[in-house]
Protein backbone atom coordinates (compact mmCIF):
# COMPACT_ATOMS: atom_id res chain seq x y z
CA UNK A 1 0.00 0.00 0.00
CA UNK A 2 2.92 2.29 0.81
CA UNK A 3 4.43 1.71 -2.64
CA UNK A 4 1.18 2.54 -4.41
CA UNK A 5 1.04 5.86 -2.59
CA UNK A 6 4.68 6.53 -3.44
CA UNK A 7 4.09 5.82 -7.13
CA UNK A 8 1.00 8.05 -7.20
CA UNK A 9 2.96 10.85 -5.55
CA UNK A 10 5.77 10.43 -8.07
CA UNK A 11 3.29 10.52 -10.93
CA UNK A 12 1.69 13.69 -9.52
CA UNK A 13 4.97 15.58 -9.15
CA UNK A 14 6.11 14.42 -12.58
CA UNK A 15 2.82 15.66 -14.08
CA UNK A 16 3.27 19.03 -12.39
CA UNK A 17 6.76 19.34 -13.87
CA UNK A 18 5.50 18.46 -17.35
CA UNK A 19 2.60 20.94 -17.02
CA UNK A 20 5.02 23.74 -16.14
CA UNK A 21 7.22 22.79 -19.10
CA UNK A 22 4.16 22.79 -21.40
CA UNK A 23 3.21 26.31 -20.31
CA UNK A 24 6.77 27.42 -20.98
CA UNK A 25 6.64 25.98 -24.50
CA UNK A 26 3.10 27.27 -25.19
CA UNK A 27 3.99 30.87 -24.37
CA UNK A 28 6.25 31.55 -27.41
CA UNK A 29 3.76 29.81 -29.68
CA UNK A 30 0.89 31.94 -28.41
CA UNK A 31 2.93 35.14 -28.71
CA UNK A 32 3.64 34.26 -32.36
CA UNK A 33 -0.08 33.69 -32.92
CA UNK A 34 -0.87 37.02 -31.29
CA UNK A 35 1.67 38.76 -33.53
CA UNK A 36 0.09 37.08 -36.54
CA UNK A 37 -3.34 38.31 -35.44
CA UNK A 38 -2.05 41.87 -35.12
CA UNK A 39 -0.51 41.69 -38.59
CA UNK A 40 -3.84 40.51 -40.03
CA UNK A 41 -5.58 43.27 -38.08
CA UNK A 42 -3.18 45.82 -39.56
CA UNK A 43 -3.74 44.58 -43.10
CA UNK A 44 -7.51 44.59 -42.75
CA UNK A 45 -7.71 48.01 -41.10
CA UNK A 46 -5.09 49.89 -43.10
CA UNK A 47 -5.28 48.28 -46.52
CA UNK A 48 -8.73 46.69 -46.56
CA UNK A 49 -10.37 49.46 -44.52
CA UNK A 50 -12.62 46.81 -42.98
CA UNK A 51 -14.81 47.67 -40.01
CA UNK A 52 -13.26 46.59 -36.72
CA UNK A 53 -16.06 44.22 -35.69
CA UNK A 54 -15.77 42.47 -39.06
CA UNK A 55 -12.02 42.11 -38.56
CA UNK A 56 -12.66 40.53 -35.14
CA UNK A 57 -15.08 38.05 -36.73
CA UNK A 58 -12.51 37.12 -39.38
CA UNK A 59 -9.80 36.70 -36.75
CA UNK A 60 -12.05 34.49 -34.65
CA UNK A 61 -12.31 32.14 -37.62
CA UNK A 62 -8.63 32.27 -38.63
CA UNK A 63 -6.83 32.10 -35.29
CA UNK A 64 -6.35 28.94 -33.22
CA UNK A 65 -7.68 28.65 -29.70
CA UNK A 66 -7.52 30.39 -27.25
CA UNK A 67 -7.08 33.52 -29.43
CA UNK A 68 -10.19 32.67 -31.41
CA UNK A 69 -12.28 32.94 -28.23
CA UNK A 70 -10.91 36.40 -27.55
CA UNK A 71 -11.75 37.79 -30.97
CA UNK A 72 -15.11 36.03 -31.04
CA UNK A 73 -16.03 37.59 -27.68
CA UNK A 74 -14.92 41.01 -28.91
CA UNK A 75 -17.01 40.65 -32.06
CA UNK A 76 -20.09 39.50 -30.16
CA UNK A 77 -19.88 42.24 -27.54
CA UNK A 78 -19.10 44.93 -30.08
CA UNK A 79 -22.11 44.12 -32.25
CA UNK A 80 -24.60 44.32 -29.36
CA UNK A 81 -23.02 47.07 -27.23
CA UNK A 82 -23.01 50.82 -27.69
CA UNK A 83 -19.97 51.48 -25.48
CA UNK A 84 -16.45 52.31 -26.59
CA UNK A 85 -14.14 49.65 -27.94
CA UNK A 86 -11.80 49.89 -24.96
CA UNK A 87 -14.70 49.37 -22.54
CA UNK A 88 -15.22 46.02 -24.26
CA UNK A 89 -11.54 45.28 -24.90
CA UNK A 90 -10.28 45.54 -21.32
CA UNK A 91 -12.68 43.14 -19.51
CA UNK A 92 -12.56 40.70 -22.42
CA UNK A 93 -8.77 40.74 -22.35
CA UNK A 94 -8.70 40.10 -18.59
CA UNK A 95 -11.12 37.20 -18.89
CA UNK A 96 -9.31 35.73 -21.90
CA UNK A 97 -5.82 36.03 -20.44
CA UNK A 98 -6.49 33.33 -17.86
CA UNK A 99 -6.81 30.80 -20.70
CA UNK A 100 -3.36 31.53 -22.11
CA UNK A 101 0.20 30.69 -21.17
CA UNK A 102 1.24 34.31 -21.71
CA UNK A 103 2.39 36.52 -18.88
CA UNK A 104 1.49 39.92 -17.47
CA UNK A 105 3.91 41.76 -19.79
CA UNK A 106 2.07 40.59 -22.90
CA UNK A 107 -1.24 41.48 -21.26
CA UNK A 108 -0.03 45.01 -20.58
CA UNK A 109 1.12 45.37 -24.20
CA UNK A 110 -2.30 44.28 -25.43
CA UNK A 111 -4.07 46.50 -22.91
CA UNK A 112 -2.09 49.53 -24.08
CA UNK A 113 -2.80 48.58 -27.68
CA UNK A 114 -6.52 48.30 -26.90
CA UNK A 115 -6.53 51.88 -25.63
CA UNK A 116 -5.37 53.13 -29.04
CA UNK A 117 -7.42 50.78 -31.23
CA UNK A 118 -10.02 52.67 -33.21
CA UNK A 119 -8.96 56.06 -31.82
CA UNK A 120 -6.76 57.27 -34.69
CA UNK A 121 -6.58 57.50 -38.46
CA UNK A 122 -5.15 54.64 -40.54
CA UNK A 123 -1.51 55.73 -40.49
CA UNK A 124 -1.49 56.37 -36.74
CA UNK A 125 -3.25 53.08 -36.16
CA UNK A 126 -0.60 51.33 -38.23
CA UNK A 127 2.11 52.91 -36.09
CA UNK A 128 0.42 51.68 -32.91
CA UNK A 129 0.17 48.18 -34.32
CA UNK A 130 3.85 48.24 -35.28
CA UNK A 131 4.73 49.43 -31.77
CA UNK A 132 2.76 46.56 -30.23
CA UNK A 133 4.48 44.11 -32.59
CA UNK A 134 7.88 45.46 -31.58
CA UNK A 135 7.07 44.97 -27.90
CA UNK A 136 5.77 41.47 -28.60
CA UNK A 137 9.02 40.66 -30.45
CA UNK A 138 10.95 41.52 -27.31
CA UNK A 139 8.65 39.35 -25.19
CA UNK A 140 8.95 36.51 -27.71
CA UNK A 141 12.72 36.53 -27.32
CA UNK A 142 12.33 36.39 -23.53
CA UNK A 143 9.80 33.57 -23.79
CA UNK A 144 12.07 31.53 -26.06
CA UNK A 145 14.95 32.03 -23.66
CA UNK A 146 12.83 30.94 -20.68
CA UNK A 147 11.58 27.93 -22.59
CA UNK A 148 15.08 26.70 -23.34
CA UNK A 149 16.44 27.60 -19.94
CA UNK A 150 13.69 26.24 -17.73
CA UNK A 151 11.75 23.71 -19.85
CA UNK A 152 13.88 20.63 -19.27
CA UNK A 153 14.65 21.75 -15.74
CA UNK A 154 10.93 21.82 -14.84
CA UNK A 155 10.45 18.27 -16.10
CA UNK A 156 13.50 17.03 -14.23
CA UNK A 157 12.58 18.84 -11.04
CA UNK A 158 9.10 17.32 -11.09
CA UNK A 159 10.54 13.81 -11.15
CA UNK A 160 13.40 14.53 -8.76
CA UNK A 161 11.18 16.29 -6.23
CA UNK A 162 8.86 13.31 -6.18
CA UNK A 163 11.76 10.90 -5.71
CA UNK A 164 13.29 13.06 -2.98
CA UNK A 165 10.07 13.25 -0.96
CA UNK A 166 9.47 9.52 -1.39
CA UNK A 167 12.97 8.74 -0.15
CA UNK A 168 12.47 11.01 2.86
CA UNK A 169 9.20 9.35 3.80
CA UNK A 170 10.27 5.74 3.28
Amino acid sequence: MKWIGAMLFLLATTQIGFDIAKRLSDRPKQIRQLKNALQILEAEIVYGQTAIHDVFRQLSKQMPQPLAHFFEALHDKLTISQTTLYDIWNPTLKKFWKQTAMKKNEQEIMDQFGKTLGQHDFTQQQKHIQLALTHLDRELENAEEEKYRYGRMAKSLGVLTGLFVILLLI
